[in-house]
């Protein structure tokens, strides 16, 4: 133990010694108790998904709207892959799951088309083996985050281009206390199988793992069973409007991790994400308004 400790401390080994290691060379508490780190991965992301749900109700429909900006299941499991395997390894994976927006959209782009004709087993098989192929050729991509931000604006331009559009208006349904404790215990699944099998799969599949479209499937189908493909399709269209403050979130992360403490990197990243949530609301509110001026003025 004392040899294997002594070739992390000097940054050999795995590559990332030094960095999960500490400033001091010392295994960090958090690491050492791994009863408390399997806590954490059980629980971190089933409580940002609680705030996070519960906040229209608790604090007001602006707090809920900042909040909505959070990455509450990638941002965690990014974290946790920071605390384990190092910035470094943070930053690659960062750097996946901004490009992992395309696969997302993939699965959008085919779930939406497919359910149009198909029940929601068929739309879902669809939409998991285009994010499948989708995944499988950005893992082969360089970890650029140049190359990582030009992949997810082009997936948004396509998907808003493409996509089949909807009459239904997907609005806003209260939220069960069922409904909430299956996407906790979902976000917790997926969670503990990213940051078990991490070291396993590397950065790369690790980040894009992290953004695999868990709560767009729970969303998809169950709005397909209760409300049919054209509410659906006005759902995955409307997702959009989050994949900006991800892409921000993700994009600051990559280049913040190898140079500053995660912790700092995480909290920039967290205020830039609720920024651009922010303003991206406020531009579609004013786009939505003007767009409707010229309908009621004629009406007049």
């Amino acid at each position: 133990m004392r040899a294997l400790y002594r070739r992390l401390a000097d940054g050999r080994g795995n590559g990332y010694g030094r960095n999960w290691l500490g400033a001091h060379g010392k295994i960090p508490l958090y690491i050492r108790s791994i009863p408390g780190m399997l806590a954490l991965k059980l629980t971190l992301v089933p409580l940002f998904l609680l705030i996070v749900s519960m906040s229209g109700k608790w604090w007001g429909p602006s707090i809920a709207g900042w909040l909505a900006g959070l990455p509450v299941v990638a941002g965690p499991i990014l974290y946790l892959l920071v605390l384990e395997h190092g910035p470094a390894f943070g930053a690659r994976a960062a750097t996946l799951s901004l490009s992992a927006i395309l696969a997302s959209e993939s699965f959008n782009f085919a779930y939406a088309w497919t359910c149009r004709s198909s029940s929601w087993p068929v739309a879902l098989a669809s939409g998991l083996i285009a994010w499948f192929v989708a995944a499988c050729g950005l893992s082969g991509l360089p970890a650029s985050p140049v190359w990582a931000a030009l992949a997810a604006l082009a997936a948004v331009c396509f998907g808003q281009s493409f996509l089949p559009r909807g009459s239904a208006v997907a609005a806003g349904a209260p939220l069960s206390r069922a409904d909430l404790i299956g996407r906790m215990a979902a976000g917790a699944v997926l969670t503990l199988l990213v940051t078990s099998l991490s070291g396993r799969l590397g950065a790369a599949w690790s980040g894009l793992l992290a953004v695999f479209p868990l709560l767009g499937i729970v969303l998809s189908v169950s709005s397909q069973r209760a409300h049919g493909p054209a509410f659906v399709i006005s759902l995955l269209r409307g997702m959009v409007l989050g994949r900006f403050s991800f892409a921000a979130f993700c994009l600051l992360l990559s280049f913040a991790l190898p140079h500053q403490r995660r912790l700092v990197a995480f909290i920039e990243a967290a205020l830039l994400a609720m920024f651009v949530q922010w303003c991206t609301k406020r531009l579609a509110t004013t786009t939505r308004a003007k767009a409707a001026a010229p309908r009621v003025a004629a009406a007049e």
